[in-house]
């Protein structure tokens, strides 16, 4: 089996979560992390700035951790979700979804994704994924 090496983790399609802050005077910066890398973090005034500095701590981060022997986590891959799942709820609740989807005239599906889209987006920085040429884009 071959040696893991720079050029592979640096291939992997790693989680970087972008989260605006705002100053007093209404300025954004933008920070990043490399979700699987702890630590793995940077700040900038935009995208463009931002992507550059994430790849650089994303490289600095790996080369660190090969010289020094440590344990590298990859990205888990998003083939090992399916999109399907069984949640089990009240009665009372079903009739309630249900109720309520109807109200908006579409599925209960449907309501019920929205719904969680909604709960994790509240909950959630904004994720972006980098584009192939190693920019970043939100998702």
């Amino acid at each position: 089996m071959s040696e893991k090496n720079l050029e592979y983790y640096l291939s992997l399609p790693y989680t970087i979560e972008v989260i605006p802050d705002k100053d007093e005077d209404g300025q954004v910066t933008l920070f990043a992390r490399v979700v699987e890398l702890p630590g793995c973090m940077t700040e900038a005034d935009d995208f463009t700035e931002l992507g550059e500095m994430i790849e650089d701590a994303k490289l600095s981060w790996l080369e660190t951790a090969l010289e020094d022997g440590q344990p590298i986590p990859e990205p888990r891959p998003i083939e090992g979700y399916s999109g399907k799942f069984v949640v089990r709820v009240p009665k009372s609740l079903h009739r309630e979804l249900a109720e309520a989807a109807e109200r908006d005239g579409v599925s209960l599906n449907t309501f019920v994704n929205v719904a969680l889209g909604r709960a994790i987006g509240s909950l959630q920085p904004m994720t972006v994924e980098p584009q192939p040429d190693h920019t970043l884009a939100p998702a």
